[in-house]
Protein backbone atom coordinates (compact mmCIF):
# COMPACT_ATOMS: atom_id res chain seq x y z
CA UNK A 1 0.00 0.00 0.00
CA UNK A 2 1.03 3.59 -0.63
CA UNK A 3 0.86 6.25 2.08
CA UNK A 4 0.92 10.04 2.04
CA UNK A 5 1.43 12.96 4.42
CA UNK A 6 -1.36 14.73 6.29
CA UNK A 7 0.26 18.02 5.24
CA UNK A 8 1.45 17.11 1.75
CA UNK A 9 0.03 17.44 -1.73
CA UNK A 10 -0.66 13.82 -2.55
CA UNK A 11 2.89 12.51 -3.01
CA UNK A 12 2.85 8.82 -2.15
CA UNK A 13 5.47 6.36 -0.96
CA UNK A 14 5.28 2.67 0.02
CA UNK A 15 4.19 2.02 3.59
CA UNK A 16 7.43 0.14 4.27
CA UNK A 17 9.40 3.25 3.28
CA UNK A 18 7.25 5.37 5.61
CA UNK A 19 8.22 3.06 8.48
CA UNK A 20 11.88 3.89 7.82
CA UNK A 21 11.21 7.64 7.65
CA UNK A 22 8.95 7.83 10.71
CA UNK A 23 7.63 11.30 9.90
CA UNK A 24 7.10 13.03 6.55
CA UNK A 25 9.58 15.64 5.31
CA UNK A 26 6.90 18.34 5.58
CA UNK A 27 6.34 17.53 9.26
CA UNK A 28 3.09 15.69 8.62
CA UNK A 29 2.16 12.14 9.57
CA UNK A 30 1.85 9.31 7.08
CA UNK A 31 -1.66 7.97 6.44
CA UNK A 32 -2.88 5.18 4.12
CA UNK A 33 -4.06 6.24 0.68
CA UNK A 34 -7.25 4.23 1.34
CA UNK A 35 -8.62 1.97 4.05
CA UNK A 36 -8.60 -1.72 3.10
CA UNK A 37 -11.70 -3.67 4.07
CA UNK A 38 -11.65 -6.73 6.33
CA UNK A 39 -13.58 -9.97 5.94
CA UNK A 40 -15.30 -10.59 9.30
CA UNK A 41 -15.84 -14.30 8.66
CA UNK A 42 -12.18 -14.72 7.84
CA UNK A 43 -11.07 -12.75 10.90
CA UNK A 44 -13.36 -14.74 13.20
CA UNK A 45 -11.78 -17.91 11.86
CA UNK A 46 -8.31 -16.59 12.62
CA UNK A 47 -9.37 -15.37 16.07
CA UNK A 48 -10.48 -18.87 16.98
CA UNK A 49 -6.83 -19.96 16.67
CA UNK A 50 -3.73 -17.80 17.12
CA UNK A 51 -3.44 -14.02 17.55
CA UNK A 52 -0.24 -13.80 15.55
CA UNK A 53 -1.97 -15.24 12.45
CA UNK A 54 -4.68 -12.57 12.54
CA UNK A 55 -2.10 -9.84 13.19
CA UNK A 56 -0.09 -10.92 10.15
CA UNK A 57 -3.22 -10.77 7.99
CA UNK A 58 -3.99 -7.22 9.15
CA UNK A 59 -0.40 -6.10 8.55
CA UNK A 60 -0.59 -7.63 5.08
CA UNK A 61 -3.42 -5.27 4.19
CA UNK A 62 -1.06 -2.30 4.59
CA UNK A 63 2.49 -3.49 4.01
CA UNK A 64 3.70 -5.01 0.74
CA UNK A 65 5.62 -7.76 2.47
CA UNK A 66 5.42 -11.48 1.60
CA UNK A 67 2.77 -13.34 3.61
CA UNK A 68 5.23 -15.89 4.99
CA UNK A 69 7.58 -13.09 6.10
CA UNK A 70 4.79 -11.37 8.02
CA UNK A 71 3.71 -14.67 9.58
CA UNK A 72 7.24 -15.28 10.84
CA UNK A 73 7.52 -11.68 11.99
CA UNK A 74 4.36 -11.76 14.14
CA UNK A 75 5.13 -15.21 15.49
CA UNK A 76 8.51 -13.97 16.72
CA UNK A 77 7.05 -10.71 18.01
CA UNK A 78 4.44 -12.31 20.25
CA UNK A 79 6.41 -15.36 21.39
CA UNK A 80 7.74 -13.56 24.53
CA UNK A 81 4.25 -12.78 25.85
CA UNK A 82 3.33 -14.46 29.15
CA UNK A 83 -0.14 -15.52 27.96
CA UNK A 84 -0.41 -17.78 24.93
CA UNK A 85 -3.59 -15.96 23.91
CA UNK A 86 -1.50 -12.76 23.66
CA UNK A 87 -4.64 -10.59 23.98
CA UNK A 88 -6.99 -12.26 26.48
CA UNK A 89 -10.50 -10.87 26.95
CA UNK A 90 -11.72 -10.72 30.55
CA UNK A 91 -15.50 -10.82 30.97
CA UNK A 92 -16.71 -8.54 33.77
CA UNK A 93 -20.43 -8.65 32.95
CA UNK A 94 -22.83 -9.49 30.14
CA UNK A 95 -22.12 -6.13 28.55
CA UNK A 96 -18.53 -5.38 29.58
CA UNK A 97 -15.23 -6.99 28.66
CA UNK A 98 -11.66 -5.93 29.33
CA UNK A 99 -9.07 -6.40 26.58
CA UNK A 100 -5.75 -7.07 28.31
CA UNK A 101 -2.85 -5.61 26.32
CA UNK A 102 -0.50 -6.09 29.25
CA UNK A 103 1.16 -9.46 28.73
CA UNK A 104 4.24 -8.40 26.76
CA UNK A 105 7.81 -8.22 28.05
CA UNK A 106 7.40 -4.69 29.48
CA UNK A 107 3.85 -5.18 30.82
CA UNK A 108 2.26 -2.41 28.73
CA UNK A 109 0.18 -2.17 25.56
CA UNK A 110 3.11 -0.58 23.74
CA UNK A 111 4.61 -4.08 23.42
CA UNK A 112 1.84 -4.99 20.98
CA UNK A 113 3.40 -2.73 18.35
CA UNK A 114 6.97 -2.32 19.56
CA UNK A 115 7.72 -6.01 19.28
CA UNK A 116 6.63 -5.69 15.63
CA UNK A 117 8.18 -2.36 14.61
CA UNK A 118 11.89 -3.32 14.83
CA UNK A 119 11.20 -6.33 12.63
CA UNK A 120 9.27 -4.18 10.14
CA UNK A 121 12.20 -1.79 9.98
CA UNK A 122 14.62 -4.64 9.20
CA UNK A 123 12.29 -5.82 6.44
CA UNK A 124 12.01 -2.26 5.10
CA UNK A 125 15.79 -1.84 5.02
CA UNK A 126 16.07 -4.97 2.89
CA UNK A 127 13.16 -4.15 0.57
CA UNK A 128 14.41 -0.64 -0.19
CA UNK A 129 18.12 -1.50 -0.14
CA UNK A 130 18.78 1.37 2.27
CA UNK A 131 22.48 1.64 3.04
CA UNK A 132 22.22 3.88 6.11
CA UNK A 133 21.38 2.39 9.47
CA UNK A 134 18.40 3.73 11.43
CA UNK A 135 18.58 5.88 14.56
CA UNK A 136 15.33 5.79 16.48
CA UNK A 137 14.52 8.94 18.46
CA UNK A 138 11.60 8.60 20.84
CA UNK A 139 9.91 10.69 23.50
CA UNK A 140 8.01 8.73 26.13
CA UNK A 141 5.44 9.52 28.78
CA UNK A 142 6.35 6.27 30.50
CA UNK A 143 5.60 3.02 28.69
CA UNK A 144 6.72 3.62 25.09
CA UNK A 145 10.31 4.11 26.20
CA UNK A 146 10.82 0.74 27.85
CA UNK A 147 8.84 -1.10 25.18
CA UNK A 148 10.91 0.54 22.42
CA UNK A 149 14.17 -0.16 24.22
CA UNK A 150 13.22 -3.78 24.70
CA UNK A 151 12.07 -4.14 21.11
CA UNK A 152 15.17 -2.57 19.54
CA UNK A 153 17.74 -3.96 21.97
CA UNK A 154 20.74 -5.19 19.96
CA UNK A 155 18.73 -5.32 16.72
CA UNK A 156 21.29 -5.10 13.88
CA UNK A 157 21.45 -1.86 11.88
CA UNK A 158 19.43 0.09 14.45
CA UNK A 159 20.19 2.35 17.39
CA UNK A 160 17.71 3.98 19.76
CA UNK A 161 17.75 7.02 22.03
CA UNK A 162 14.80 7.54 24.39
CA UNK A 163 13.90 10.83 26.09
CA UNK A 164 11.61 10.88 29.13
CA UNK A 165 10.40 13.67 31.48
CA UNK A 166 12.71 13.21 34.42
CA UNK A 167 10.00 13.87 37.04
CA UNK A 168 7.02 12.78 34.95
CA UNK A 169 7.03 8.97 35.02
CA UNK A 170 6.26 6.39 37.70
CA UNK A 171 9.07 4.84 39.73
CA UNK A 172 8.80 1.45 38.06
CA UNK A 173 8.58 3.01 34.60
CA UNK A 174 11.77 4.98 35.22
CA UNK A 175 13.62 1.97 36.61
CA UNK A 176 12.59 -0.12 33.62
CA UNK A 177 14.27 2.42 31.34
CA UNK A 178 17.39 3.48 33.21
CA UNK A 179 18.42 -0.13 33.92
CA UNK A 180 17.97 -1.22 30.27
CA UNK A 181 20.82 -3.27 28.86
CA UNK A 182 21.90 -3.26 25.21
CA UNK A 183 24.81 -2.04 23.12
CA UNK A 184 22.81 0.07 20.68
CA UNK A 185 20.72 2.21 23.01
CA UNK A 186 20.65 5.07 25.47
CA UNK A 187 18.14 6.81 27.74
CA UNK A 188 18.11 10.48 28.71
CA UNK A 189 15.95 12.45 31.12
CA UNK A 190 14.47 15.80 30.09
CA UNK A 191 13.93 18.65 32.52
CA UNK A 192 10.34 19.30 31.51
CA UNK A 193 7.14 17.40 30.82
CA UNK A 194 6.30 14.93 28.05
CA UNK A 195 5.10 17.64 25.69
CA UNK A 196 8.50 19.31 26.04
CA UNK A 197 10.26 16.05 25.21
CA UNK A 198 7.95 15.31 22.28
CA UNK A 199 8.32 18.84 20.86
CA UNK A 200 12.08 18.58 21.22
CA UNK A 201 12.22 15.28 19.33
CA UNK A 202 10.09 16.68 16.51
CA UNK A 203 12.49 19.62 16.26
CA UNK A 204 15.40 17.20 15.92
CA UNK A 205 13.67 15.51 13.00
CA UNK A 206 13.45 18.90 11.27
CA UNK A 207 17.08 19.92 11.99
CA UNK A 208 18.87 19.86 8.62
CA UNK A 209 22.36 20.22 10.10
CA UNK A 210 21.73 17.27 12.40
CA UNK A 211 20.48 15.23 9.44
CA UNK A 212 23.76 15.97 7.65
CA UNK A 213 25.81 14.91 10.67
CA UNK A 214 23.69 11.81 10.98
CA UNK A 215 24.19 10.90 7.34
CA UNK A 216 27.95 11.27 7.68
CA UNK A 217 27.76 8.86 10.61
CA UNK A 218 25.84 6.39 8.45
CA UNK A 219 22.35 6.85 9.95
CA UNK A 220 18.92 8.21 9.11
CA UNK A 221 16.23 9.20 11.61
CA UNK A 222 13.08 7.26 12.40
CA UNK A 223 10.68 7.15 15.33
CA UNK A 224 9.22 4.53 17.63
CA UNK A 225 6.41 6.83 18.76
CA UNK A 226 2.96 6.24 17.35
CA UNK A 227 3.59 9.04 14.87
CA UNK A 228 5.34 6.21 12.97
CA UNK A 229 2.78 4.33 10.90
CA UNK A 230 4.70 1.15 11.71
CA UNK A 231 3.64 1.65 15.33
CA UNK A 232 0.04 2.47 14.49
CA UNK A 233 -0.98 -0.37 12.17
CA UNK A 234 -0.04 -3.27 14.52
CA UNK A 235 -2.41 -1.67 17.03
CA UNK A 236 -5.30 -1.94 14.56
CA UNK A 237 -4.94 -5.72 14.73
CA UNK A 238 -6.01 -6.12 18.35
CA UNK A 239 -9.27 -4.25 17.81
CA UNK A 240 -10.05 -6.53 14.89
CA UNK A 241 -9.08 -9.50 17.06
CA UNK A 242 -11.26 -8.45 20.01
CA UNK A 243 -14.35 -8.15 17.84
CA UNK A 244 -13.55 -11.32 15.90
CA UNK A 245 -12.98 -13.23 19.15
CA UNK A 246 -16.33 -12.08 20.55
CA UNK A 247 -17.93 -13.15 17.29
CA UNK A 248 -16.13 -16.52 17.21
CA UNK A 249 -17.13 -17.23 20.83
CA UNK A 250 -20.76 -16.34 20.21
CA UNK A 251 -20.75 -13.26 22.44
CA UNK A 252 -21.96 -11.02 19.60
CA UNK A 253 -23.68 -11.70 16.31
CA UNK A 254 -22.12 -10.80 12.99
CA UNK A 255 -22.60 -7.10 12.32
CA UNK A 256 -23.63 -6.32 15.91
CA UNK A 257 -21.88 -3.15 17.03
CA UNK A 258 -19.40 -3.06 19.91
CA UNK A 259 -18.09 -0.01 21.77
CA UNK A 260 -14.42 0.42 22.68
CA UNK A 261 -13.36 2.50 25.69
CA UNK A 262 -9.76 3.68 25.44
CA UNK A 263 -7.60 5.56 27.98
CA UNK A 264 -6.12 8.26 25.79
CA UNK A 265 -3.10 10.56 25.85
CA UNK A 266 -1.24 10.86 22.55
CA UNK A 267 -4.31 9.57 20.66
CA UNK A 268 -2.53 6.66 18.93
CA UNK A 269 -4.38 3.81 20.62
CA UNK A 270 -7.88 5.12 19.97
CA UNK A 271 -6.90 6.22 16.46
CA UNK A 272 -6.06 2.58 15.71
CA UNK A 273 -9.64 1.72 16.74
CA UNK A 274 -10.93 4.42 14.40
CA UNK A 275 -8.87 2.90 11.58
CA UNK A 276 -10.42 -0.49 12.35
CA UNK A 277 -13.87 1.08 12.09
CA UNK A 278 -12.96 2.58 8.73
CA UNK A 279 -11.92 -0.90 7.65
CA UNK A 280 -15.42 -2.21 8.30
CA UNK A 281 -15.26 -3.34 11.92
CA UNK A 282 -18.76 -2.89 13.44
CA UNK A 283 -17.88 -0.33 16.11
CA UNK A 284 -20.57 1.75 17.77
CA UNK A 285 -18.94 4.45 19.88
CA UNK A 286 -15.29 5.09 20.46
CA UNK A 287 -15.11 6.38 24.03
CA UNK A 288 -12.12 8.66 24.56
CA UNK A 289 -11.17 8.59 28.26
CA UNK A 290 -8.86 11.30 29.62
CA UNK A 291 -7.38 11.98 33.02
CA UNK A 292 -7.23 15.42 34.66
CA UNK A 293 -5.27 16.68 31.63
CA UNK A 294 -8.54 16.76 29.75
CA UNK A 295 -7.62 18.73 26.64
CA UNK A 296 -9.16 16.04 24.43
CA UNK A 297 -12.47 16.05 26.31
CA UNK A 298 -12.83 19.78 25.77
CA UNK A 299 -11.90 19.42 22.11
CA UNK A 300 -14.43 16.70 21.38
CA UNK A 301 -17.18 18.56 23.21
CA UNK A 302 -16.51 22.05 21.85
CA UNK A 303 -14.36 21.77 18.73
CA UNK A 304 -11.52 23.92 20.07
CA UNK A 305 -8.14 22.45 20.90
CA UNK A 306 -6.43 24.55 23.56
CA UNK A 307 -3.15 23.36 25.05
CA UNK A 308 -2.78 26.59 27.06
CA UNK A 309 -3.84 25.19 30.39
CA UNK A 310 -2.43 23.89 33.64
CA UNK A 311 -0.39 20.71 33.23
CA UNK A 312 -1.19 18.14 35.93
CA UNK A 313 1.05 15.34 37.11
CA UNK A 314 -1.32 12.49 37.82
CA UNK A 315 -1.21 8.86 38.92
CA UNK A 316 -1.74 7.94 35.24
CA UNK A 317 1.46 9.57 33.91
CA UNK A 318 1.39 8.00 30.44
CA UNK A 319 -1.66 10.17 29.78
CA UNK A 320 -0.16 13.40 31.13
CA UNK A 321 -0.12 14.99 27.69
CA UNK A 322 -1.47 18.29 26.37
CA UNK A 323 -0.44 17.95 22.71
CA UNK A 324 -1.87 14.75 21.25
CA UNK A 325 0.16 14.16 18.10
CA UNK A 326 -1.98 11.47 16.50
CA UNK A 327 -5.05 13.67 16.52
CA UNK A 328 -3.62 15.17 13.33
CA UNK A 329 -4.42 11.94 11.48
CA UNK A 330 -8.05 12.09 12.61
CA UNK A 331 -8.31 15.76 11.65
CA UNK A 332 -7.10 14.85 8.17
CA UNK A 333 -9.98 12.39 7.78
CA UNK A 334 -12.80 14.50 9.20
CA UNK A 335 -11.62 17.44 7.07
CA UNK A 336 -12.15 15.34 3.96
CA UNK A 337 -8.41 14.83 3.54
CA UNK A 338 -7.87 18.55 3.15
CA UNK A 339 -4.13 18.91 3.76
CA UNK A 340 -4.32 22.72 3.62
CA UNK A 341 -6.77 22.78 6.55
CA UNK A 342 -4.53 20.45 8.53
CA UNK A 343 -1.48 22.62 7.84
CA UNK A 344 -3.36 25.68 9.05
CA UNK A 345 -4.54 23.97 12.23
CA UNK A 346 -1.07 22.60 13.03
CA UNK A 347 0.54 26.00 12.33
CA UNK A 348 -1.96 27.61 14.69
CA UNK A 349 -1.21 24.99 17.34
CA UNK A 350 2.51 25.67 17.05
CA UNK A 351 2.09 29.45 17.10
CA UNK A 352 -0.61 29.90 19.73
CA UNK A 353 -1.28 26.49 21.28
CA UNK A 354 -4.83 26.45 19.90
CA UNK A 355 -6.95 25.77 16.84
CA UNK A 356 -10.65 25.38 16.18
CA UNK A 357 -12.40 23.15 13.66
CA UNK A 358 -15.62 24.06 11.80
CA UNK A 359 -19.08 22.92 12.84
CA UNK A 360 -19.25 20.29 10.10
CA UNK A 361 -16.11 18.61 11.42
CA UNK A 362 -17.42 18.81 14.99
CA UNK A 363 -20.57 16.98 13.95
CA UNK A 364 -18.48 14.22 12.37
CA UNK A 365 -16.61 13.81 15.64
CA UNK A 366 -19.80 13.62 17.71
CA UNK A 367 -21.14 10.82 15.54
CA UNK A 368 -18.03 8.72 16.08
CA UNK A 369 -16.72 9.59 19.53
CA UNK A 370 -17.81 10.19 23.09
CA UNK A 371 -15.29 11.91 25.34
CA UNK A 372 -15.06 12.49 29.08
CA UNK A 373 -12.46 12.57 31.83
CA UNK A 374 -12.01 11.70 35.48
CA UNK A 375 -9.96 13.36 38.18
CA UNK A 376 -7.58 11.71 40.64
CA UNK A 377 -10.25 10.89 43.22
CA UNK A 378 -12.44 9.26 40.59
CA UNK A 379 -9.51 7.29 39.20
CA UNK A 380 -8.71 5.92 42.64
CA UNK A 381 -12.32 5.04 43.28
CA UNK A 382 -12.50 3.14 39.99
CA UNK A 383 -9.51 1.01 41.01
CA UNK A 384 -11.04 0.20 44.40
CA UNK A 385 -14.56 -0.39 43.11
CA UNK A 386 -13.45 -2.64 40.25
CA UNK A 387 -11.44 -4.79 42.64
CA UNK A 388 -14.23 -4.96 45.22
CA UNK A 389 -16.97 -5.70 42.66
CA UNK A 390 -15.15 -8.06 40.32
CA UNK A 391 -12.01 -9.14 42.20
CA UNK A 392 -10.11 -7.65 39.26
CA UNK A 393 -7.07 -5.44 39.78
CA UNK A 394 -6.50 -2.66 37.24
CA UNK A 395 -3.83 -0.03 36.82
CA UNK A 396 -4.24 3.73 37.00
CA UNK A 397 -4.73 4.19 33.23
CA UNK A 398 -7.25 1.39 32.79
CA UNK A 399 -9.05 2.92 35.78
CA UNK A 400 -9.53 6.14 33.82
CA UNK A 401 -11.22 4.15 31.06
CA UNK A 402 -13.36 2.23 33.55
CA UNK A 403 -14.47 5.44 35.22
CA UNK A 404 -15.36 7.13 31.93
CA UNK A 405 -17.19 3.99 30.76
CA UNK A 406 -19.47 4.25 33.80
CA UNK A 407 -20.02 7.94 33.08
CA UNK A 408 -20.87 7.13 29.46
CA UNK A 409 -23.46 4.54 30.45
CA UNK A 410 -25.06 6.88 32.97
CA UNK A 411 -25.18 9.73 30.44
CA UNK A 412 -26.50 7.71 27.51
CA UNK A 413 -28.11 4.56 28.86
CA UNK A 414 -26.26 2.68 26.13
CA UNK A 415 -26.14 -1.04 26.95
CA UNK A 416 -24.11 -1.99 23.86
CA UNK A 417 -21.46 -4.62 24.51
CA UNK A 418 -18.34 -2.64 25.36
CA UNK A 419 -14.65 -3.46 25.57
CA UNK A 420 -12.51 -1.48 28.00
CA UNK A 421 -8.89 -1.38 26.85
CA UNK A 422 -6.43 -2.28 29.61
CA UNK A 423 -3.08 -0.69 28.84
CA UNK A 424 -0.68 -1.57 31.69
CA UNK A 425 -0.07 -4.00 34.50
CA UNK A 426 -1.04 -2.53 37.90
CA UNK A 427 2.36 -3.43 39.35
CA UNK A 428 3.96 -0.74 37.22
CA UNK A 429 2.18 1.74 39.53
CA UNK A 430 2.33 -0.15 42.81
CA UNK A 431 2.24 2.72 45.27
CA UNK A 432 -0.77 4.42 43.72
CA UNK A 433 -2.69 1.20 43.17
CA UNK A 434 -2.00 0.04 46.72
CA UNK A 435 -3.16 3.35 48.15
CA UNK A 436 -6.35 3.21 46.09
CA UNK A 437 -7.19 -0.36 47.13
CA UNK A 438 -6.22 -0.33 50.82
CA UNK A 439 -5.64 3.31 51.76
CA UNK A 440 -2.02 2.54 52.68
CA UNK A 441 0.88 4.80 51.78
CA UNK A 442 4.18 3.00 51.28
CA UNK A 443 7.19 5.06 50.22
CA UNK A 444 9.27 2.28 48.69
CA UNK A 445 7.89 0.96 45.39
CA UNK A 446 9.11 -2.59 45.95
CA UNK A 447 7.72 -2.75 49.49
CA UNK A 448 4.45 -1.46 48.04
CA UNK A 449 4.50 -4.28 45.49
CA UNK A 450 4.91 -6.86 48.25
CA UNK A 451 2.05 -5.33 50.19
CA UNK A 452 -0.18 -5.13 47.11
CA UNK A 453 0.37 -8.82 46.42
CA UNK A 454 -0.55 -9.68 50.01
CA UNK A 455 -3.65 -7.49 50.02
CA UNK A 456 -5.07 -8.61 46.67
CA UNK A 457 -3.82 -12.17 46.24
CA UNK A 458 -2.19 -11.26 42.94
CA UNK A 459 1.35 -12.06 41.83
CA UNK A 460 4.20 -9.62 41.30
CA UNK A 461 5.42 -9.98 37.71
CA UNK A 462 9.04 -11.16 37.42
CA UNK A 463 9.84 -8.08 35.29
CA UNK A 464 9.05 -5.95 38.37
CA UNK A 465 10.78 -8.17 40.92
CA UNK A 466 14.07 -8.17 39.04
CA UNK A 467 14.29 -4.37 38.83
CA UNK A 468 15.45 -4.00 42.42
CA UNK A 469 18.64 -5.96 41.58
CA UNK A 470 19.52 -4.13 38.37
CA UNK A 471 22.11 -1.31 38.30
CA UNK A 472 21.29 2.09 36.81
CA UNK A 473 23.01 2.29 33.42
CA UNK A 474 21.59 5.57 32.08
CA UNK A 475 21.66 8.67 34.28
CA UNK A 476 21.96 11.43 31.68
CA UNK A 477 19.67 14.47 31.78
CA UNK A 478 19.33 17.56 29.57
CA UNK A 479 17.28 20.74 29.49
CA UNK A 480 14.19 20.65 27.28
CA UNK A 481 15.88 22.90 24.70
CA UNK A 482 19.10 20.92 24.55
CA UNK A 483 18.15 17.43 23.31
CA UNK A 484 20.69 17.78 20.50
CA UNK A 485 23.52 17.45 23.02
CA UNK A 486 22.30 14.00 23.99
CA UNK A 487 22.05 12.98 20.32
CA UNK A 488 25.60 14.13 19.55
CA UNK A 489 26.94 12.34 22.62
CA UNK A 490 25.13 9.15 21.61
CA UNK A 491 26.37 9.33 18.01
CA UNK A 492 29.93 9.81 19.26
CA UNK A 493 29.55 6.75 21.50
CA UNK A 494 28.10 4.63 18.70
CA UNK A 495 30.99 5.66 16.45
CA UNK A 496 33.66 4.53 18.91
Amino acid sequence: MQVMSTRGKGEKIPATMAVLKGIAADGGLFVPEAFPQIDLDEMAEYAAHEYDILAAKVLGLFFDVPEDTLATLTQQAYAPFDDTRVVPLKRLSDREYVMELTHGPTLAFKDMALQVLPRLIRVGLDIHHQQENVLILTATSGDTGKAALEGFKDVPRTAILVFYPVDGVATMQKLQMVTQEGGNLSVCGVRGNFDDAQTGVKALFANEELKRILKEAGYTFSSANSINIGRLIPQVAYYVYAYAKLLADGMVEKGQKVNFVVPTGNFGNILAAYYAKRMGLPIGKLVCASNHNNVLTDFFKGGKYDANRTFYKTMSPSMDILISSNLERLLYEIAGRDEQAVRQWMASLKASGTYEIPQSAQQALHELFYADFCDEEETGRAIRDTFEKYGYLIDTHTAVAQCVYEKYRQATGDDTVSVVVSTANPYKFTQDVLRCVTGETVEDAFAAADRLAQATGTKIPPQIKELCEKPVLHDGCVDKDDLITAVNTFLHRMGD
